[in-house]
Order: structure tokens, then sequence, then C-alpha cells
């Protein structure tokens, strides 16, 4: 079984698939709760969003997410200009995030390539807002379990509530490679089952309704102390899954060691090859772990 999401910048395609290694989206360019990079973006300053965009795709990521919901801003034009710029930096594609229609508009007309949209919840207002964007611009969506009711702890409501933006999608004309569900962590000191209500849930999404799968991971160990090592094992625990992205920062070493591990263990990544470049030292004089040998090449896409 094959579903692959493919996002692109104007020179590289990015792959998010089951036969793929694990997809990091990178969290960091995103004003909510960061008063230093909020107060920067009102004023349309981007010292702060250049410096997190290189040091994400620096540490491994492969799609970076760009938010750009500063209070009493102006948000369509801060996400467009945001957009601009990242591209000029990276070449990795993008993620735009907004639940403001005009934002998502005026960064989809500036982008270049085809991004990810983050995101469509299965609140009908929603889905007749944003999945015609979709279908215009020939983006990739990420679709929220919830709806009009609210998150619901029972999974099975949950897949329903995916199945439903699915299939709202494919009536758009937008095919369900182009749709990554997230079924919603919530947060496991508040609530016990949370890890495992989301197991379930991937494992459904990808044997029955066989779609790509992202979700804010970070989400999951708020509150609790050493929150990026239990953040990294439920990645990897996720994976195992079948989810095969996540929102998450790259910056910290607990998660991207967990996401190499994960590909490891779930035979995408030959060779071991990401694994020895990222921990073994390289003696002088040699080539670094992985390169050199073409079977040892990890290739996306």
């Amino acid at each position: 079984m094959t579903v692959r999401t493919v996002l692109s910048s104007p020179t590289k395609e990015i792959s998010i698939g089951f036969d793929q290694p694990f997809c990091v989206i990178g969290e960091r360019i995103n004003p909510t709760g960061r008063k230093k990079l909020a107060a920067e973006m009102k004023e349309h300053d981007y010292t702060t969003v250049q410096a997190d965009a290189l040091a994400q795709v620096a540490a491994g990521a492969h799609v970076l997410d760009i938010n750009a919901g500063v209070p009493l801003a102006d948000e369509p034009k801060i996400l467009a200009e945001c957009i601009q710029l990242v591209q000029s930096l990276t070449d990795i594609p993008l993620s735009i995030d907004s639940s403001i229609i005009d934002a998502l508009e005026a960064g989809l007309a500036v982008y270049q390539g085809k991004p990810l949209v983050n995101s469509v919840t299965g609140e009908d207002e929603s889905l007749e807002r944003v999945l015609p964007l979709i279908k215009k611009y020939g983006a990739a969506v990420v679709a929220i379990s919830n709806d009009e009711t609210g998150i619901s702890t029972d999974p099975d409501v949950r897949y329903a509530v995916a199945k439903k933006i699915v299939e709202r999608a494919q009536d758009h004309g937008i095919p369900k490679e182009d749709v990554v569900v997230d079924p919603l962590v919530m947060p496991i000191g508040a609530m016990n089952d949370a890890g495992k209500q989301v197991f379930a849930l991937l494992r459904r999404l990808r044997e029955e309704l066989q779609v790509n799968t992202t979700c804010g991971a970070s989400n999951v160990g708020f509150g609790i102390p050493n929150r990026h090592l239990v953040t990294g094992h439920f990645i990897a625990m996720a994976a195992g899954h079948g989810m095969t992205s996540a929102i998450m920062s790259p910056l910290h070493k607990e998660q991207m060691d967990a996401v190499r591990a994960a590909n490891v263990l779930n035979g995408l990544d030959p060779d071991c090859a990401e694994w020895l470049r990222a921990n073994r030292p390289v003696v002088e004089g040699e080539e670094p772990a992985g390169r050199g040998r073409r079977s040892g090449r990890r290739r996306r896409g």
C-alpha cells in the first residue's frame, strides 16, 4: 500500500508516506506564546523568523510550518511576507498555518510550489471555506478530527470526522493522498489514555482510511516534567502505529533521536545510514557515515 502526499518548493519535493522516512514539520515559526516573536512580526521585523527557519533546516526539518497569528496585526500581509522570506532562505516545502481564510489565500497566492495547508476541521463552515482554496491552488491539507461538537474522547467519533473530511475533500476533487489527518493528541497529564486513544486511531487511519497522518506532537507532554523526552517516545510509538509526520521541534535532540530511531526500526533508513550519520563521530580523513555508498543513501520522494 503506497499512499504519498507530495509537497514541493520550486526546486525540491518531499513525500509523506507509509514507505517514506518520517516527515518532520518544524513548528518554531509560530508567535503563540512567544512575545518577542509576536512583537517582531507585528512590526514586520522577521529577524527571529529567519533565525528559526535556518536553525530548523540545519537540525533536520523536512517541512517548515509558518504561522503568523498575531492579535490585532495584519495577518494576511505578515503571513505572505514570511512565506516569501522563508522560501528565499531554504528550498524545503512549507506548511501554511492559519484559521483565517484571507490569510490562507494571501499565503497560497505567493507560495511557489505545492504547500501543505494547516488546516481544515470537520465543521461544515470550515470545509466549505477551506476546501475550495485547497482545490484552487493545488495544495495538500491537514484535516483535524474535530467538528461542531468539539473534540470527542471517543476515537470512533474522531475517525468518523476524519472520514467525513476525506470524503468531502474528494467531493471537491481533492484526492485522499492530499489529505493528512491529525487525530488530535491530548496532553497525557490531563488524559491518562490519550496516547492509547491516538495509537488506536492511527492504526485505523492507516489500514482502513489509508491516509497519511500528523499531529502537534509537543501537546502530549504539556505540563509534565521532562516534556521533550515524553514527546520523543510518543513520536516513536506513534510512528510504529502508522503516523507518517509530526509538527514538532527539530531543535530538541530527544525528538529527533526518536524520529531517527523510528525510521531504523520501521525499515525506513537503509543500512542505518541516517542513524550512523547522526550518531557516529567522524574520524579525520574518513567520509561521514552514510556517504560514498549509493545503497546507504536515504532518498526522499
